[in-house]
């Protein structure tokens, strides 16, 4: 369980070279390199809501950091304390994130998409002192800190108000202690209060250079970044990997299929971070499509959500683009494990579509990967446990919940709450593959079924968008399983002819018994699917016996 020595370990790690080699103490130091080392190459590219581009060079960027480090001292503001942020995806959004790593202080990113309640208990929760708003949640930040007695102040972070003041500040020397907490998310369940994750500097770093080096990122690459940078994903993956090579990241102010394509080719993407919706979004608008697209872009990362093999298999044959299926999650600062780049197709398609479930990949060499049984033993390959992960690029943390610390490191690693299991290749090398979340899992008369199983034979049934298995209330098996079923347009199905296709495919106990049509299909800001809201449509059928 971490305590409060477990930033001083990581810190000791990392001196005694126990820990993967941190390449720069700390994440302002990188900026300042790279804009002594090549100042006029582009650092930013932002799209805002209009379509309207920006771009900064290295040294145009820093001098905006150094201007906004600047205006945070100048609000009281000192390293470890707490910045939120009332944002979405900006270029002035990233400025302030650099601003205040640089300046040694910790970003509590604020998710818009949640409720007011929430977003006020992240605000209060965090300690926030200072708060920094775009202008459309500009009096909310102020009724924020009326209400929460933390906050000393408000600033406008529109068009660079907030640091316009201090343009030309210069000479500031990045803190370099990278055991400071540099980012406090949390997390966004469905039920009870979020938590916080706490991760640090050379947390975020130590993965970013990882993925950095995993996918062959160079000073010429551009990453686009089309999801939101509250979250680990965006931030890690499209922000700070294109950081630590040196190279540019094309920032979006939300994803479009329209301008997806169009925008990637001007931009001459290599490399973008997306999640499983957004592959089937592409799909169902896939005459935006633009084939020079495959002159620039090497693949897509793809995670944070069910991915199943039909829906990769479709992107990759329609498309001609490889799809690095990854796992992570934000207590393990993001991505831990990542299908190689280097596989021949026919081992890709092999590990993409062999086993039932696309391979999550191996794990990155910043962090050990494993599947553990209830309590805490190894498993062998092919038998289901929990996914358990261990190393420097584990947070430090849930920020004030000592209870679900315990309880997430009860037996010493980290353990994710998601199931899985792994095969071996030629080499030795442990491929893993997750199916379902262990409290998302389907318990029939006793036996878990995998949700995400069920979901890929839905979904494979012509005429279904988007199917999704859920498990309901029933007093003769304790749980039964139902379909939620998203029709494609203009397609007519009734719920016999969707249950006969799943049993053609399904053994009885795993198919599906009733069917609910729906037209959308309730998701986090980030695209995971919220399974459990739909829970509460099955109702009707609690009392229901089934028979094959």
């Amino acid at each position: 369980m971490p305590t409060g020595d477990e930033p001083r370990r990581l810190a000791q790690q990392l001196r005694e070279g126990t820990a993967p080699v941190l390449e720069a103490p700390a994440i302002g130091s990188w900026l300042q390199s790279w804009a002594r080392q090549q100042p006029t190459a582009t650092a930013l590219v932002a799209y805002d809501a209009e379509g309207q581009r920006t771009a900064l060079s290295y040294a145009e960027l820093w001098e905006a950091v150094q201007a906004g480090v600047a205006a945070l001292r100048a609000q009281g503001i000192a390293p470890g304390d707490r910045v939120a942020t009332l944002a979405h995806n900006d270029g002035e959004t990233v400025v302030a994130y650099l601003a205040i790593w640089t300046l040694g202080a910790c970003v509590a990113p604020v998710n818009m998409t949640e409720d007011a309640e929430r977003r006020r208990f992240i605000v209060g929760h965090a300690e926030a002192r200072l708060l920094l708003a775009l202008d459309d949640y500009l009096s909310e930040a102020h009724e924020l800190a009326r209400q929460i007695p933390v906050v000393r102040s408000v600033l406008e972070l529109q068009g660079g108000r907030w640091r316009a003041a201090f343009a030309g500040a210069g000479n500031v020397e990045p803190e370099c202690a990278p055991e400071r907490e540099a980012l406090i998310v949390y997390t966004s369940g469905t039920t009870g209060a979020p938590k916080g994750v706490v991760l640090t500097q050379a947390n975020l770093l130590l993965d970013a250079q990882a993925l950095r080096d995993w996918n062959g990122v160079t000073r010429q690459d551009g990453l686009m970044c089309v999801l939101p940078i509250h979250h680990v994903n965006g931030i890690v993956v499209t922000l700070l990997t294109p950081l630590v090579a040196g190279a540019r990241a094309v920032l979006n102010h939300r994803f479009s299929p329209a301008t997806f394509w169009p925008r990637l080719v001007a931009e001459q993407v290599r490399i973008v971070s997306v999640v499983p919706t957004l592959l089937a979004f592409l799909l169902e608008r896939r005459q935006h499509f633009l084939p020079e697209a495959r002159a620039f872009l090497s693949h897509v990362i793809c995670g944070a959500g069910p991915l199943t093999v039909e829906l990769a298999r479709q992107f990759e044959d329609t498309f001609g683009i490889r799809v690095l299926h990854g796992y992570g999650l934000s207590e393990t600062t993001c991505y831990s494990t990542m299908l190689p780049l280097d596989l021949p197709p026919d081992e890709h398609r092999h590990w993409m579509q062999a086993l039932g479930f696309p391979s999550i990949g191996v794990a990155l060499p910043v962090c050990n990967v494993a599947i553990h049984d209830a309590t805490g033993q190894p498993l062998p390959p092919g038998v289901r446990g929990e996914i358990v992960v261990c190393g420097p690029t584990v947070m430090v943390g849930y920020f004030k919940r000592p209870e679900a610390n315990a309880d997430a490191f009860a037996h010493g690693w980290f353990r994710t709450g998601d199931e899985g299991f792994y095969e071996r290749d030629a080499q030795g090398r442990a491929f893993f593959f997750i199916t379902g979340r262990i409290k998302e899992l389907i318990i029939r008369g006793g036996v878990n079924l995998s949700p995400f199983e069920i979901d890929a034979v839905l979904s494979h049934i012509p005429g279904v968008k988007c199917g999704l298995a859920v498990g309901f209330e029933n007093r003769w098996y304790g749980e039964e399983v139902g379909a939620y079923v998203v029709l494609e347009e203009g397609v007519q199905l009734d719920a016999e002819t969707i249950l006969r296709a799943a049993r053609e495919r399904l053994p009885f106990h795993k198919s599906p018994k009733v069917v609910v049509f729906g037209t959308e299909i309730p998701v986090t800001s980030t695209g995971k699917y919220q399974r459990n809201k739909l829970k509460a449509y099955f109702e009707p059928w609690r009392d229901a016996q089934f028979t094959a």
